[in-house]
């Protein structure tokens, strides 16, 4: 069988298949989601590394495999503690779309995971693919799977000079897919092209002299593999200055507040914070009146003890991080808590609060 790419020589794909394969048969990583195909863990897995590094999932995985080892056992789990066993990989969304998605699973389909692309494609969460690689990895279903590293591999292979940046593109890609992928082992060629793009057809540098489907390459032939894929820069993200304040009480119980049920971050926890929107508003009696207008708290903020920067996709928090008291006559309620340093530990936060929770545990030992 033989595939034409646009201005290219021929492509084997019996060859590519063979060759692409048999090398992610002997080169392939140890990683606890490949010990077996089944599909909640390929589900798991796939939702995790949704822009995270490989070696970063790993140890999440496995806690949320330990603390969820089933479909029921994750939609029974209280969403507190599934928030925080994803504490730290953020978008939050994935981890809430995933639970309703399994809750979703038990009901419709007796607790197994759909193998039709109709019906997974309609769990909430699952794109197309994610829907793609629970197809082919656990059910050895043909069907493509493209992320990023995949459109970076085949723009090189095939030559492609899409923008891959454009959602358009992904219909080029995933027929590119349909046209090279192995119906005998669909699973290994998907994970192969993934892995490929991993470790050696990485973005900058990729290692042609160890890739296992060069001679398969146009890219390398024309020797353009480094200006290879196009993808058009994102737009400038937005600047946001916070303050947030670490506030105890007269028993040493720290004021925590859980964010609101939609938006950024949703039902995660984090220390009192306002957002500072010019210079009049940037010092500390300035500060004081915000908490007290915005957040009806009646502060004392004693010290900054450092700042914090956060990068989201869209935007940058910079957060300036203080220290202080609360009244005596705070009152509790489901969305303020006031918490010792030992249940701080069941509350999920942002990974920019638990930097924020280490800087002021340091400044005590200071």
């Amino acid at each position: 069988m033989i595939i034409e790419p646009e201005n290219s020589e021929k492509i084997n794909i019996n060859a590519f298949q063979n060759d692409l394969i048999s090398w992610f048969k002997e080169e392939q990583r140890d990683l606890p989601w490949r010990k077996d195909q089944d599909p909640y863990k390929v589900w798991v897995s796939e939702i995790m590394l949704q822009q995270t590094r490989v070696d970063t999932v790993i140890p999440y995985f496995n806690r949320f495999i330990e603390w969820f080892p089933t479909i029921d056992d994750l939609a029974d789990a209280d969403e507190d503690k599934v928030l925080k066993a994803w504490e730290g990989l953020g978008y939050y969304s994935r981890v809430r779309n995933l639970q309703s998605a399994v809750k979703e699973v038990r009901e419709k389909y007796n607790g197994e995971v759909p193998n039709t692309p109709k019906a997974i494609a309609e769990l909430k969460g699952v794109g197309p693919y994610t829907a793609g690689a629970i197809l082919s990895i656990a059910y050895g279903i043909p069907e493509p799977a493209v992320d990023g590293n995949v459109m970076r591999v085949l723009s090189r292979i095939l030559l492609i000079w899409d923008d891959i940046a454009k959602a358009s593109s992904r219909k080029v890609f995933e027929q590119a897919v349909r046209d090279l992928i192995s119906h005998d082992d669909p699973s290994s060629f998907n994970q192969a092209l993934m892995e490929l793009g991993a470790i050696i057809c990485t973005p900058t540098s990729p290692s042609c002299l160890l890739c296992p489907v060069r001679e398969h390459c146009q890219a390398f032939f024309e020797g353009v593999q480094d200006e290879l894929p196009i993808k058009t820069k994102k737009a400038k993200t937005r600047d946001v200055q916070l303050a947030s304040a670490v506030l105890v009480n007269r028993e040493g119980k720290l004021l925590i507040h859980k964010r609101p049920a939609s938006g950024l971050l949703a039902n995660l926890w984090e220390f009192p914070n306002v957002e500072i929107h010019h210079q009049l508003q940037n010092d500390r009696e300035e500060i004081v009146k915000l908490f007290d207008q915005e957040l009806q708290l009646k502060t004392d903020l004693e010290t900054i003890i450092g700042q914090i920067e956060h990068i989201f996709s869209h935007l940058v928090w910079n957060i300036k991080v203080y220290t202080g008291t609360i009244s005596d006559d705070f009152q509790e309620n489901e969305d303020w808590k006031l918490v010792s340093f030992k249940e701080m530990e069941n509350y999920a936060f942002p990974v920019s609060y638990q930097k924020i929770f280490q800087m002021y545990k340091s400044s005590l030992q200071e």
